[in-house]
């Protein structure tokens, strides 16, 4: 039997626990994730292959159970390739040295190139035990959480106190320390209910004695057990559970004995918004809210995760809890109240004293930059200009309310319930409350025309803003979520079917950064007496102009104040600076859409034809890929390809265009005639924006293009007849780049 399981042939199990103080919740998912790969990993680079690996997570406890582990690794046997037989001594001793074998343990054999000195080398297996042991200390040691800590006088980390640790292969104790802590057999049960220590033969055994000792292992079974539970509780009473899924996670990683509970609170707090009461159980006391399904509104029960079973009927522990819930919901309730006592316009002044950025101002003058944005955007979504004006004047100014103050995350929807109060329009109310979405992919879009118009004046002025100071996104890090900014105009823009070509709403949001900046430049102390500023930048009353293709800019902007130099920077923005974002929208439009399946090379394609309008930009991708997807779009590409390629090989970039010759082959008057004859039909289609029948009048350049290349000899020998057929490839190719440029196209 020691002989077997020497070479590896018995299976065995491979039980861990750590146990410790409590996990965050947050931690827990990602954390046993990260046991199971360090350690799987580390099994696999000694050459220890296993079934099966599944990790668990509790509030105290990370484990990990590994199944068909063999008890030793293989025994290796390798044969390395040293110098010649006859190299000099210094090179052999040297091999002998690296293969870490004696002289005489070394073979000659003869190849084509000479005899060369060969090292077997029989490397036997490692027992398991002893690869469990380095790996779990390394997985220990080198753990990445996001925070932990040193405790007592000992060095090691952890994200919180470890107690112990239980490492068993094959029922037997894993020989292992670190930094005191000895790998053993026992664990201790719940913290309250069984507190005691007791010890483990293997995973079975491990599992049954912790649900004996009131803890249940498996976070899903747990999750599960909370959501059953409060499900039937919910229906008992007549009411509908609100589903939260992160929320029923969340709460699975607080407890290791889930009992589920239902409380009431006064229902005289149902006055207070309800995403205000949802945030106040959901946040800060991990509760689940229902609704009366009569109504659809908020009922005043809510259903709360005790750790501990209770000794009596639970009175004690929902009193409790419901005793906590009313002190938050009396804060919110006063929080709410006084700022009803005044208007969402007497909060605008408060805004004047916290700043956006440091370079870009305040939260006011951020504002005034909103309201003449989104007046000029109201006639392109189709809202009313004062409305939009209204709305975007009092969009920021919950900022400053007691509630946004306490809750943060209702910013925007404490907004809107004041603007109603104050007797503002829906429209207005909906606007403020809507202007930050969408915030994510899954985010819904605003619909309503005023809310489309600040809500897009606010993400230009965001991004104008911090690509004027030149904080771009770099790597992983954005810092000022520019990429979701972006996202946010593309989906406004693309899913309402707005025609706002981009560098119309850039510039414009330049133009007034630079209308704002110019207001706080002291020109006559900054160029006592001067009016021209040099450097092809001049002056214009209280403005300045800088002309396109200025060499001396950069030199000019070190020589002047901190507010001259910005407002050259978004002056520059404002006239011929737009390149950056362009570039930043395609980009971020190509990850849109290949969530959607869209090739990314083919909007590139469309968008090197210089085109803003993103509407337009889709369309034409959306009639190029269905294009591209027939016998003719592939074919023409090829054709494409070919043609360019000739070209490119050619001594001259430009050919100018071919004429008709007397001498030419039909299948080369053929190609001249049908590219001459679908030009003009070909642009008015673009204009009018068929891109279905730009590509079907492309299509007719297919049979043509094909015929020419078998029949024609395009290096001719004559200089005027091969020019004349360069040409017309070039003609050639620039018909099919009129749709989109087809040398961006893969394939």
């Amino acid at each position: 039997m020691d002989e077997e399981k020497r070479v590896g042939h018995i299976m065995a199990d491979l039980l861990i626990e750590l146990f410790s103080e409590e996990i965050p919740a947050r931690m827990q998912a990602k954390a046993s994730d990260d046991l199971k790969r360090m350690m799987t990993e580390a099994l696999k680079a000694a050459g220890l292959t296993f079934e099966a690996a599944e990790a668990f997570a509790t509030p105290r406890r990370l484990a990990l159970h590994v199944t068909g582990l063999p008890t030793s690794t293989p025994d290796i046997s390798e044969e390395r390739r040293g110098p010649r037989a006859d190299a000099p001594e210094q090179a052999v001793a040297g091999f002998l040295r690296g293969a870490g074998v004696a002289r005489e343990d070394l073979v000659e054999r003869e190849d084509k190139k000479g005899t060369f000195l060969y090292a077997v080398i029989e490397k036997q297996g490692r027992a398991a035990a002893d690869v469990v042991a380095e790996a779990l200390e390394h997985t220990i040691r080198n753990f990445p959480w996001p925070k932990s800590q040193r405790w007592g006088a000992g060095n090691l980390k952890w994200v919180r106190p470890l107690h112990s640790i239980i490492c068993l292969l094959d029922g037997t104790v894993v020989d292992m320390d670190v930094d005191g802590y000895r790998a053993g057999d026992s664990t201790s049960g719940h913290r309250f209910m069984a507190p005691g220590v007791f010890a483990v033969t293997g995973f079975a055994d491990y599992k049954q004695k912790l649900l004996d000792h009131k803890v249940i292992l498996d976070p899903a079974r747990r999750q599960t057990l909370i959501r059953d539970t409060a499900q039937t509780l919910a229906s008992a009473a007549g009411l509908d559970l609100v589903e939260d899924a992160g929320l029923f996670a969340e709460v699975a990683g607080l407890v290791e004995w889930p009992v589920p509970m239902i409380g009431s609170f006064d229902a005289n707090f149902l006055a207070v918004p309800e995403e205000v009461l949802i945030l106040t159980m959901k946040k800060d006391q991990k509760y689940f809210v229902t609704r009366d399904p009569a109504t659809g509104r908020l009922a005043n029960k809510f259903i709360f995760t005790a750790n501990i079973k209770p000794s009596d009927d639970g009175s004690a522990i929902t009193s409790g809890n419901q005793r906590v819930l009313a002190a938050r919901l009396a804060d919110a309730q006063f929080f709410y109240q006084q700022d009803l006592k005044g208007k969402l316009e007497d909060n605008l002044p408060a805004l004047e004293d916290i700043v956006f950025h440091k370079d870009l101002g305040t939260v006011a003058e951020r504002v005034e930059r909103i309201r003449k944005l989104a007046v000029h955007l109201a006639p392109i979504v189709g809202c009313d200009p004062d409305d939009a004006d209204r709305a975007a004047q009092l969009c920021k100014a919950d900022l400053v309310s007691g509630m946004v103050y306490e809750f943060p995350e209702v910013q925007g929807v404490m907004g809107r319930y004041y603007a109603l109060e104050q007797g503002e329009s829906d429209a207005v109310a909906d606007a403020i409350r809507d202007h930050y979405a969408p915030l994510g992919p899954n985010d819904e879009c605003p619909s309503a025309p005023v809310s489309i118009a600040v809500a897009l004046a606010e993400k230009l002025d965001t991004l104008v803003g911090f690509f004027g100071i030149n904080q771009k996104p770099t790597g992983s890090k954005d810092p000022f979520a520019l990429r979701r900014a972006a996202l946010g105009v593309i989906r406004l823009l693309s899913e309402k079917n707005l025609r706002l070509p981009l560098k119309v709403g850039l510039k414009k949001s330049a133009k007034f950064y630079k209308f704002q900046l110019r207001g706080k430049v002291d020109w006559k102390s900054v160029f006592p007496g001067h009016e021209g500023l040099g450097y092809d930048i001049e002056r214009d009353g209280d403005d300045i102009v800088i002309y396109e293709g200025a060499e001396e800019i950069q030199r000019f902007r070190k020589e002047v104040p901190i507010e001259v130099a910005r407002l050259i920077d978004f002056t520059m923005l404002h006239t011929a600076g737009l390149l950056p974002f362009v570039e930043f929208f395609g980009d971020r439009l190509k990850v849109q859409q290949r969530d959607k399946g869209v090739r990314h090379d083919l909007i590139d394609a469309v968008f090197a034809k210089g085109d803003d309008d993103l509407v337009r930009i889709l369309n034409r991708v959306s009639a190029l890929s269905k294009f591209l997807e027939s016998d003719d779009g592939a074919n023409l590409l090829a054709g494409y390809k070919r043609a360019a390629n000739i070209l490119k090989k050619a001594d001259e970039s430009s050919f100018g265009d071919p004429i008709e010759r007397d001498d030419m082959e039909p299948s080369e008057k053929s190609l001249f005639e049908a590219m001459f004859d679908i030009g003009d039909i070909v642009n008015a289609a673009l204009k009018a924006e068929d891109f279905k029948k730009a590509m079907i009048m492309l299509a007719a350049l297919r049979a043509p293009i094909d015929t020419f290349f078998e029949e024609v000899m395009v290096n001719a020998d004559d200089v005027d007849i091969r020019r004349n057929r360069m040409a017309m490839l070039s003609t050639f190719c620039r018909a099919v780049d009129r749709v989109a440029d087809f040398s961006l196209i893969e394939g």
